[in-house]
């Protein structure tokens, strides 16, 4: 067997453990992160998704996570985390105008109010659906930033649980 072939059948199980285990960069479509991601038209960023950093779905308010879409299984969704289990949520045109985040769920919300497929739409998201926290913009080169969690002042919780990070 060939040097490049052996290359090949160790580098092919190396990547995979690294994209599932650590994390990859993925672009971000849209304008439902707008002005965070993806801040005009003419600008499309690619995030790098870290998917260490949830594995023990410890992630906070503010912070800017991927997840899988409750209604549409196919597809992948990026919003911040507004709320954790035990809060008491505002909602924006949701079935409900307030509501307690259920245990073992988060509440997520797109920066770029109505314009934007979140929580308020298809409720709480479950913690096993979360995939990666977006830890920093890795393309373009001009928006190379790490990604910090800042909750928008109007989007603070009702009540924060006690059992929940600040």
């Amino acid at each position: 067997m060939g040097p490049i072939v052996r290359n090949i059948l160790i580098g092919i199980p190396i990547g995979i453990t690294f994209v599932d285990t650590v994390g990859y960069i993925a672009r971000v479509d849209g304008i439902s992160m707008q002005p965070a991601l993806n801040p005009n038209s003419h600008v499309t960023d690619y995030v790098f998704l870290n998917r260490w950093s949830v594995r023990n779905y410890n992630f906070n308010r503010g912070d800017i996570i991927s997840f899988v879409s409750p209604k549409h299984p196919d597809q992948t969704l990026i919003k911040r985390v507004i709320g954790l289990e035990g809060d008491e949520i505002r909602t924006i045109k949701y079935k409900l105008p307030y509501l307690r985040v259920p245990k073992g769920h988060c509440w997520v919300e797109g920066d770029h109010t109505g314009h934007t497929v979140d929580s308020n739409t298809f409720g709480p998201v479950s913690l096993g659906l979360v995939t990666a926290r977006a830890s920093c913009i890795v393309w373009p080169p001009s928006r190379w930033q790490f990604l910090s969690p800042v909750l928008p002042e109007h989007r603070v919780p009702l009540r924060i649980s006690k059992h929940q990070p600040a």
